[in-house]
């Protein structure tokens, strides 16, 4: 009788480890896989930055690119040629392209 008794809790422990490991691929799947396509997306995006793009901040303003060093970029803001200010190439949440604003 113990015999049954080992093999019926052997596979309960089996269920138990085959749950868990299909929630640690749920999760994968759901939460860690789409943040590494957004990841990758947004360093294309930086990459693909160019002097004269347009590009929206993390904190919400608007601005030109008008110089790209290594990790920092100088935006210029708003109408007023004079107002340039540099910034990590990470701020960018958002570029768009001159082609992009003629159409």
């Amino acid at each position: 009788m113990s015999i049954l008794a080992t093999q019926s809790s052997g596979v309960g422990i089996g269920m138990s480890v085959l749950w868990i490991v299909i929630m640690f691929v749920a999760l994968y799947f759901m939460m860690i896989r789409p943040q590494q396509k957004e990841t990758k997306k947004k360093n294309a995006m930086l990459a693909d930055l160019a002097v004269g793009d347009t590009v929206l901040t993390t904190s919400g303003f608007y601005g030109m690119v008008i110089d790209i060093n290594d990790d920092t970029i100088i935006v210029e803001f708003g109408n007023n040629k004079n107002c340039r200010i540099p910034m990590q190439k990470a701020a960018v949440s958002m570029v768009e392209k001159p082609e992009d604003a003629a159409e």
